[in-house]
């Protein structure tokens, strides 16, 4: 898939402010400082769509990237960031709630984990929270270039025993400096876009 056009086009608190479409969409989420900026630039291959913050936590909305005219990226607050206070990350909490609950167009979320740790407590709680919705889940394992060779396979092992992936659910491995799982994502979704119903 080439990205020919892409545009923040619609910034969400509530449903009433989601866009009016058919287009189906893919919600990214992560931890705060996983990469997710740099993940959403690297794949719609511009430098600065998203802002990437030296900052963690500065997404505090539902962002919907209109891609191709053809379909929506979808990026949420992130998790696990302490500085947040407690009511503001429940209400991010509920903001995401709210979006996974109603939006019929929601087709697959990519879920970004850092490569190099073993997924948080959080990442955890966040696989089963969209599991609990059935929704398939792509997981991203991000900075994937600051991992050496040696030690792949073995992060790799990680993060499936300790996610215990469902059925039809799979790993990424991805890198915003060298490209990796760039096609792969974009495959993903273009793949999602041509299955008829």
């Amino acid at each position: 898939m080439k990205i020919v056009d892409a545009k923040l086009e619609v910034v969400a608190v509530r449903r009433s402010q989601y866009p009016e479409t058919d287009k189906k969409e893919f919600m990214l989420v992560g931890r705060s400082n996983v990469g997710k900026s740099s993940f959403i630039n690297t794949l719609l291959g511009r430098k600065n769509i998203a802002h990437v913050s030296g900052t963690p936590g500065k997404t505090q909305t539902l962002n919907f990237y209109l891609v191709n005219d053809q379909f929506y990226l979808v990026d949420v607050p992130g998790y696990g960031y302490a500085s947040v206070d407690k009511k503001t990350q429940e209400k991010f909490g509920k903001m995401i709630e709210e979006y996974l609950e109603k939006r019929d167009e929601l087709e697959r979320v990519f879920l970004l984990i850092d490569f190099r740790h073993k997924p948080t407590e959080d990442d955890l709680l966040m696989y089963h929270f969209l599991k609990y919705y059935n929704i398939p889940v792509t997981v991203v394992a991000t900075k994937v270039d600051k991992v050496g060779s040696s030690k792949m396979d073995k992060n790799k092992k990680i993060i499936l025993d300790t996610l215990d992936l469902v059925v039809g659910d799979d790993l990424v491995l991805f890198s915003s400096v060298t490209k990796l799982g760039k096609e792969e994502v974009l495959k993903r979704i273009e793949d999602l876009l041509v299955e008829t119903i």
